[in-house]
């Protein structure tokens, strides 16, 4: 029931979907993970459905859709080698065999290298993974942002890569302007002002403290009562008060800092003290804000100010600039030397088409992460689903006994994201595939369907490439899913029955009767 919900939202020509959310918004996407995250559902192995897409959004970023699709497609070829009383077991086996077939076929026979040095083929493959999405009119902005982010978040260290955009390349929405009006800045921004007032708000060259520590006067941790007898007493607190809070602005002000920002608290004293050293503050910030601005300009974050050393000061950031948008301020450290961390500036007419256009993004931010940790590709639009549906029903041939069956099914399965992509696109669903069979028995391995007008057209012509690493999971999920629940041979309620109140009375009433006996 999950895959048939999903299954429209396939290819080019998908459709939207409109859900209520809980609170009674109203949110409008094709995206499948957004879709599965908001409907709620009490079946259980529905529910477990619902996880493949969240696990696959997580590790690739894309194809949730695809994933939802194809599991729902396996387990319905499984139904009816379970009515002939084929045991799950077999099923299993061959399934499993057919998965570890699957892997080396993309693996050996359909994948090809790309080279990362080539910016229009990145570009070409993140266009054709972004042409399903509502931020296809913009796509080759959204390419551009996503490369570029990526390009600044990565680090590489024993030649390997790693890149964390979940971290370090942050989306800030904001409303107002249009889409081509967004940007990546090779810095943070944060919704953010200063604390006072008559603090600069443009500095070039900043020295900036990160601190996660308060600037006020330190709070015992458990609450304690003073009882004061004299007038006395309480000046000679509020002087402690003062000393402390003047000791640690002094700390803080010895390393000649222009920006002290911090993950806590600072008091009116504090703020007058940094004012008159000259020195712009910004106070609660996020922790994930923090370590944004720590990578992007070389400074690290201190827990006490006694231990603040000039080495600690972040000095990598070429501006620091307090900017209106808007109705609020923004806070910008910006022209970094080496940023490691960036902000992905979105503009947009309403919220509706903002939070859409960061779902889309999210999805062309993990293809360029996934192309330049794994730069290997596969055909797209069914192409390489069909190619190894062909492969494998070749391989079925030469299995013995019951188990080439289940074996095809899954090679069957296949076809499903083919067939989806011409029924999405209004296309003969029957010829369309029975051509594309064609195609690849004689003409090679990536031939596909538009998915814009439902014909056939050569993916390698096109440029309609996709990430392997994409591919391999989905499979991957999709198969391994089919397998846990055919697994399941029984559903166990752990949940207590409420009984009725008639029946609480009736044997209320018989303890009655057997006391009295």
């Amino acid at each position: 029931a999950i895959a048939d919900v999903i299954r429209t939202c396939l290819g080019p020509q998908a459709m939207l979907k409109m859900l209520m959310d809980p609170m009674g918004g109203i949110v409008m996407t094709n995206d499948g993970n957004a879709i599965l995250r908001e409907i709620t559902v009490q079946h259980p192995a529905g529910k477990s459905m619902i996880e493949i897409a969240r696990t696959q959004d997580e590790e690739v970023g894309d194809g949730t859709t695809s994933v939802i699709v194809l599991s729902g497609e396996i387990l319905a070829t499984a139904e009816p080698f379970l009515e002939q009383n084929m045991h799950p077991t077999v099923i299993i086996r061959a399934y499993r065999q057919a998965l570890e077939d699957m892997v080396k076929i993309l693996n050996e026979q359909v994948s090809i290298d790309l080279d990362c040095s080539d910016k229009n083929k990145l570009v070409q493959v993140i266009n054709s993974c972004t042409g399903t999405k509502f931020i296809r009119r913009w796509s080759e902005l959204a390419c551009q942002i996503a490369l570029n982010a990526v390009h600044t978040v990565m680090l590489e260290e024993n030649g390997r890569r790693e890149i964390d955009i979940k971290r370090y390349a942050k989306v800030e929405k904001i409303p107002g302007g249009t889409i081509e009006d967004s940007t990546v800045l090779k810095g943070v921004m944060i919704n953010k002002d200063v604390t006072h007032p008559k603090m600069k708000r443009y500095i070039k060259d900043p020295r900036i403290v990160l601190l996660d520590c308060p600037l006020e006067y330190k709070k015992g941790e458990s609450q304690t009562n003073i009882e004061i007898m004299k007038d006395v007493d309480f000046t000679k607190i509020l002087e402690l008060e003062e000393e402390y809070v003047k000791k640690i602005c002094e700390d803080v002000i010895s390393v000649k800092p222009d920006v002290v920002i911090t993950e806590k608290g600072i008091s009116d004293l504090a703020q007058h003290y940094l004012v008159r050293a000259g020195i712009s503050a910004i106070r609660r910030l996020r922790k994930s804000d923090i370590n944004r601005i720590a990578r992007a300009c070389g400074a690290t974050v201190v827990n006490r100010t006694e231990e603040l050393k000039d080495e600690d000061v972040g000095t990598g950031a070429g501006l620091f600039e307090i900017k209106k948008l808007g109705d609020d301020y923004f806070c910008f450290i910006t022209d970094c030397k080496d940023p490691k961390a960036c902000t992905i500036i979105l503009r947009g007419a309403s919220k509706d088409i903002l939070n859409e256009t960061e779902r889309n993004l999210q999805d062309a931010l993990h293809v360029a992460r996934n192309l330049l940790i794994d730069p290997k590709l596969v055909p797209g639009g069914g192409a390489v689903e069909m190619a190894v549906s062909r492969l494998l029903t070749e391989k079925a041939a030469g299995l013995a006994g019951v188990e080439q069956w289940p074996y095809k099914a899954i090679a069957q399965a296949l076809e499903i994201i083919p067939r989806m992509l011409a029924q999405n696109c209004g296309a003969n669903t029957i010829r369309t595939l029975t051509a594309l069979r064609a195609k690849h028995a004689t003409e090679g391995t990536t031939w596909g369907i538009d998915g814009e007008t439902g014909k056939l057209v050569d993916m390698n012509e096109r440029g309609i490439w996709e990430p392997l690493s994409v591919k391999l999971q989905t499979y991957k999920t999709a198969v391994e899913t089919a397998i846990l629940l055919l697994r399941i041979d029984d559903i166990v309620s752990g949940s207590k029955k409420k009984k009725n109140e008639n029946e609480t009375t009736q044997q209320s009433q018989v303890t009655e009767e057997s006391m009295k006996e």
